[in-house]
């Protein structure tokens, strides 16, 4: 609805016969958009954007909160608007600024320099699935996880599942009495062969078969690099 201070008479008409100037239709536009507008303050850190962007993806903490009722500020000395609304948050402020291009672009990266443990925590806190982000970023988002799968194989096993492993074979009459007569190629060649084609078949299995699994990708992700860097 058109203000009444940008309507004003015209050689005698009646006020509402005098079509509204271009700088009243400004006014009032500007007005639209400030009443959509929000601020968010996370860490000290201000983002000013959209009730309608934070809608774009449903189901998460920014989107129920553009839907919540805008809270009236006061006006400020910095310029801000009374209609639009600041909400704070003590969260990781570099890490939002991450969260809050997926809304306005679809994509969700993953920066480089965040440990992906302390990443994960803040997509759980913004209420985003983790499986959303990009598969340019998967690899980096995947590498604390694929280091804490290695480093369980270092952990020493457990005394009573090492006893009950040792027992195993006498209890059902199957215990190993390897032929000394048999020579040590004889002997070893059956372990090295399960070593690297049954990566179940022991600790030390699992663990040269997440070596060889997690060098492999990062020298295909190496050679996708250089191919894109040839043909850039």
């Amino acid at each position: 609805m058109i203000s009444s201070v940008c309507v004003s008479s015209y050689r005698g008409r009646k006020s509402g016969n005098k079509p509204p100037s271009k700088s009243c239709l400004r006014e009032e536009m500007a007005r639209g958009e400030n009443s959509d507008k929000i601020i968010i303050n996370v860490g000290g850190t201000r983002h000013e954007t959209y009730r309608s962007t934070l809608r774009t993806i449903p189901g998460t903490r920014l989107a129920w909160l553009a839907d919540t009722d805008p809270q009236v500020n006061p006006a400020s000395d910095t310029g801000q608007t009374p209609s639009a609304s600041e909400l704070f948050f003590d969260r990781h402020p570099g890490i939002f600024g991450y969260v809050l291009n997926y809304y306005r672009t679809g994509k969700l990266h993953c920066p480089a320099d965040v440990c992906g443990p302390l990443f994960e925590e803040e997509l759980a806190f913004w209420g985003i699935d983790e499986t959303d982000v990009e598969p340019c970023c998967w690899m980096t988002y995947r590498q604390h996880r694929d280091a804490e799968e290695a480093l369980e194989i270092f952990e020493p096993p457990d005394p009573e599942d090492a006893e009950d492993d040792q027992d195993m074979p006498r209890r059902f009459g199957i215990e190993d009495s390897p032929d000394r007569s048999r020579g040590c190629c004889e002997v070893w060649q059956p372990k090295i062969w399960a070593l690297f084609e049954d990566p179940y078949s022991s600790r030390s299995a699992r663990f040269s078969c997440t070596v060889t699994g997690f060098y492999a990708l990062k020298k295909f992700k190496l050679e996708v690099k250089e191919a894109k860097r040839r043909t850039a």
